[in-house]
């Protein structure tokens, strides 16, 4: 015959006081690479379905706009064409993030030069 319902501790215990700690976020390399892990795994899967005897392949084939290219996929071709790979390295490649990294570096050290003035010339007026 406990005071509290089944599963809950009492506010007083001590390890109500423990707090959980947060989870670790990932490095951006641990990011790309389980990215890229997930994204294979996820391929083979919906590749290893598409196969299956069970797939109706007329209904999704009458329902995407490159039937050609998917059975290349489900066949085993790359689900991404080299154009897109270009593309994609083009607009989010580590060339464009050295690029944008210059970018906000020349904008972020100007911006930090005049604060300082401003607080040189705040400080030596107060």
């Amino acid at each position: 015959n406990c005071c509290c319902p089944r599963g809950r501790k009492m506010q007083g215990s001590k390890s109500s006081k423990l707090v959980p700690t947060p989870p670790r976020l990932l490095t951006e390399e641990e990011f790309r690479l389980q990215g890229e892990v997930e994204t294979r795994r996820a391929l083979a899967e919906l590749r290893s379905s598409c196969q299956s005897p069970e797939f109706s392949a007329w209904t999704t084939v009458s329902r995407i706009q490159s039937p050609k290219r998917f059975a290349a996929f489900v066949g085993g071709a790359s689900h991404v064409t080299p154009n897109e790979v270009s593309a994609h390295e083009e607009e989010f490649g580590l060339g464009r993030l050295y690029i944008d990294e210059e970018l906000f570096e020349d904008e972020d050290d100007d911006d930090d030069d005049e604060d300082e003035e401003e607080n040189i010339r705040d400080f030596s007026a107060g």
